[in-house]
């Protein structure tokens, strides 16, 4: 006896609904993707329960005949493959074939169809893969589906299904997503006959994601980018807004939403300085390509996808990000709002600093050198001309007024008070002159080399590391084995303990690992670096290296943050303050 056999149909459909269909958002996902895929401009989302009683789509797309609506329910039938070269060109959001059948094998399922011009429509109704009726029915045009009791014929997929309040909550999550995909489309969301969110239709897809995001759209920043036939454009948050997620960052690509590592770590090196660790911008983008440039048909959910040329993507959407933050930096020195205009200032938000390392001069404030002139002029230290980078503001133009506990530096600019954190903003300007003068950093030769002995792995890591370093001042030579010889420090970095340095440059760089190549190594090494040579917390500055600090913010591309990505300031208006202490609207004198 044969111990092999073919799977019944439905046996078959109830396996392949495993696959695509893990939750009432998952169920949500393929009929409104039908909907857009068949041109509807309004699609009306109702559940029940969570999705567990009942998921209805109802679209004003396209529409079905007879035919086609019992085809639709056929596993592997669709409208959107001719033949075998269209796999490599996916121009739809649907197209697997067995979305339709798969949901209808575990639910009872109501189809409800009509084409524009036709005198009636069609109704089908299947419960547990099985058709039981096909009636001509009246309907409008476009598709009404209904998929009630789902998993009912598989309680143990039903058993796994969560709170209705958590399955409400990822069909919501799943209908914003779309909506952010398509804002030319009218979305409505209803659970148990009440109306959750609707997201009307919008010319500006900025209105759309910050209805989603939750910014103000004035707030959001636009993303643009075009490399021959890729275009990217979107919207991300400001740095100082940022999630402890993923959770709202959506990335869409051809107008499929999806979750790709390629773009979202291009996205977050684009944010790379300017938000911590751990953190997770708030974004929007769009990125479209040829079709013949992206497989879709990598999962049954089509959430992931693959590029054929991955790398251009990264460092397209990385770039363009990176862009949008800068151009934003340059204009936030700009003076607030009036109050008389009765508009509520942004407030930035500082993060708690620990403390870190070593010391600021006594003498003078840390300046980058210039090598000697040609004509053997002895070197003068001096900085570059000052330019006024915020919108004609300049650190260097507020009035200081002291020092919060060794940390923080409290300034005026009008009516405002401004808070520096001296550490992160000193981090800022080493890291910043290391990188201005590259190849040419003023090296401070150690009168004897200092001796430092590594790991294997930690040695093989310096190494590659070496050349790159001599760059920036710090000379090092092997010395037998894993021991090597540090000859030189950059003058940048005053006195320091040199064989502590290099460990932890080290250990840095094998966190970062190899795979990112050895520029990123090196800026990171920048990093550390500036960070040892940093004022510390806790540490009394006096007036002349205050100014001498604020003077040299200004010439930072973007002091807003230290190379960490943690603020370097905050600004707090008389607005702000008058309302924390219950003084708006009272006289100037009470």
């Amino acid at each position: 006896m044969a111990r092999i056999r073919i799977l019944p149909d439905i046996l078959a459909n109830k396996i392949a609904a495993g696959e695509v269909v893990e939750r009432p958002a998952s169920v949500v996902k393929e009929l409104v993707e039908n909907a857009l895929d068949a041109g509807a401009d309004r699609i009306v989302i109702e559940i029940e329960e969570g999705g567990r009683a009942l998921i209805q789509v109802a679209d004003n797309g396209a529409g079905m005949g007879r035919d086609d609506a019992l085809l639709a329910l056929e596993r592997f039938a669709t409208s959107k493959l001719r033949a075998e070269e269209d796999l490599a060109a996916i121009r739809t959001l649907g197209f697997r074939g067995e979305a339709l059948p798969s949901i209808a094998a575990i639910s009872r399922l109501t189809l409800t169809t009509r084409e524009p011009g036709a005198d009636s429509g069609t109704q089908v109704r299947v419960a547990g893969g099985k058709i039981l009726e096909v009636t001509e029915a009246g309907a409008a045009p476009g598709t009404l589906i209904q998929v009630g009791q789902l998993f009912f014929n598989t309680p143990a997929r039903r058993k796994f299904l969560k709170s209705i309040a958590t399955e409400t909550a990822h069909v919501a999550d799943t209908v914003a997503g779309m909506a952010l995909g398509y804002p030319q489309v009218h979305f409505k969301l209803l659970h148990n006959a009440k109306v959750v969110k609707q997201w009307p239709k919008v010319g500006d897809p900025t209105l759309r994601a910050a209805d989603v995001l939750g910014p103000a759209p004035a707030d959001l920043l636009a993303v643009a980018a075009l490399d021959r036939d890729y275009a990217l454009q979107g919207v991300v948050a400001p740095a100082r807004q940022t999630r402890a997620t993923a959770r709202s960052i959506y990335l869409f690509v051809n107008g499929r939403r999806v979750r790709d590592r390629v773009m979202q770590h291009a996205l977050i090196e684009g944010f790379r300085g300017r938000i911590m660790s751990g953190q997770f911008p708030l974004a929007v983008l769009q990125l479209a390509l040829p079709c013949d440039q992206v497989d879709v048909n990598v999962h049954p959910t089509k959430h992931e996808i693959r590029f054929a040329d991955s790398r251009r993507v990264h460092g397209l959407v990385a770039a363009a990000v990176t862009r949008a933050l800068t151009a934003a930096e340059k204009r936030l020195w700009a003076a607030p709002p009036s109050r008389a205009q009765g508009l509520e200032p942004v407030r930035q938000v500082a993060e708690p600093m620990p403390a870190y390392a070593p010391a600021f001069p006594e003498s003078e404030a840390v300046r980058p050198p210039v090598p000697p002139a040609a004509t053997g002029t002895p070197a003068v230290a001096a900085a570059p001309a000052q330019q006024p980078l915020w919108a004609g503001r300049r650190f260097a133009d507020l009035t200081v007024i002291g020092q919060f506990r060794g940390t923080y530096l409290i300034c005026q600019d009008g009516d405002d008070l401004i808070l520096i954190d001296q550490h992160a903003a000193h981090e800022r300007i080493v890291y910043e002159a290391l990188g201005r003068n590259a190849g040419r950093v003023e090296a401070q030769h150690l009168l004897l080399p200092e001796t430092v002995e590594l790991g294997f792995g930690e040695a093989e890591m310096l190494t590659r590391l070496i050349p790159g370093l001599a760059a920036l001042g710090l000379e090092i030579e092997p010395f037998g084995g894993n021991t090597f010889a540090v000859k030189s420090l950059p003058s940048l970095l005053g006195e320091q303990a040199a064989a502590s340095l290099v460990r932890a440059l080290v250990e840095h760089s094998l966190e970062t690992g190899l795979a990112a190549g050895v520029d990123r190594l090196l800026d990171e090494c920048r990093r550390v670096m500036a960070c040892h040579r940093a004022v510390r917390a806790n540490q009394r500055l006096n007036e002349t290296q205050i100014k001498s600090l604020l003077e040299q913010m200004d010439q930072c591309p973007n002091a807003s943050h230290c190379p960490h990505g943690r603020p370097t300031w905050i600004r707090w208006t008389l607005r702000e303050l008058e309302k924390v202490f219950g003084r708006t609207g009272a006289s100037t004198g009470s």
